[in-house]
């Protein structure tokens, strides 16, 4: 059954009564969590320790910051899993990605985060091409699950933003250095153990070498502090997911050298060199038989 509703140009427009039940129950759901969270508000300092608690958890440690270049400066930053971990453990507040529309060919998508006691709210409405860029040029996404994939990623990124607008900023601070902490601490190799692990392991995913990552760090490896470990992870990650290419980050040889830096041998160097003589030889060959010709 669907009601009709008339609109301002005197037309008529069907709208299902499903979704009025749906909307409706939205707003109830939403005034009921609004009225629980003035009966019981969030203690802060129980809130702070329950964060810093999860900060301690090294599997969270190391999704906890994104690092990316952009105009010759590295851009780096809370990523969405710290995020979430916050809101989680600061209480009371709604957050998500809702899928407004999606019609010829894109998404109109909200990502939005409310705090339920103060009725604060940070809501940020975008539209996500369904479209992927690649170096050969723009491909249209028809896979659905291509497209929600597109779309929770481009979400998650402003979902973040919104997370990181709610909660204080000297508690998101507290909570980055507390993740430092604990990728510093509990390691059972050495530093310069995992720095060579590290430094193996770009060059067998992505062909870095040892003088590039050298280069990007601005020091020689033996060098290398737990801040430097941190700044390698982060680009390791940013490579491994997609979100930037090696050539963003280190220096590569240009085409025609070597990946040490110097040019490219000329093949035919290491050929004996040839100063004439066998060339001599060839041509006194060819007299004396010339010679034996005319006797006979």
């Amino acid at each position: 059954m669907n009601d009709i509703v008339m609109q301002q140009d005197g037309g008529m427009v069907s709208r299902n009564t499903q979704t009025e039940m749906m909307i409706s129950r939205q707003a109830q759901e939403v005034q009921a969590a609004m009225v629980i969270a003035k009966r019981f508000p969030r203690d802060e300092v129980d809130s702070y320790n329950r964060i810093m608690q999860s900060c301690k958890r090294r599997s969270l440690a190391e999704s906890a910051m994104y690092e990316y270049p952009r105009g010759g400066t590295k851009v780096t930053g809370p990523s969405i899993r710290l995020a979430e971990s916050m809101a989680q453990n600061w209480g009371n507040l709604d957050f998500g990605i809702t899928e407004l529309e999606q019609k010829n060919g894109e998404s109109q998508v909200m990502a939005y985060a409310w705090d339920l006691e103060t009725n604060t709210r940070q809501v940020k409405i975008f539209s996500v091409p369904h479209i992927r860029s690649t170096k050969k040029g723009n491909v249209p996404l028809t896979d659905p699950r291509d497209i929600y994939e597109m779309v929770a990623n481009q979400g998650a990124r402003r979902l973040r933003s919104c997370i990181l607008g709610i909660i204080p900023g000297d508690v998101v601070e507290a909570a980055v250095k507390e993740c430092q902490k604990t990728l510093a601490s509990g390691n059972e190799k050495s530093l310069i153990d995992r720095v060579r692990d590290g430094i193996r392991l770009f060059e067998e995913k992505f062909s870095v070498t040892q003088e590039m990552i050298e280069k990007y760090i601005g020091c020689k490896c033996e060098a290398f502090s737990e801040n430097d470990m941190i700044r390698l992870n982060n680009v390791y990650r940013s490579l491994r997911d997609g979100m930037a290419s090696r050539e963003q980050y280190f220096d590569l040889p240009a085409p025609g050298t070597s990946e040490a830096g110097g040019e490219v041998q000329d093949p035919f160097a290491a050929m004996p060199e040839n100063d004439g003589k066998n060339d001599a030889k060839k041509g006194m060959k060819k007299d004396e038989k010339k010679e034996e010709a005319k006797s006979e």
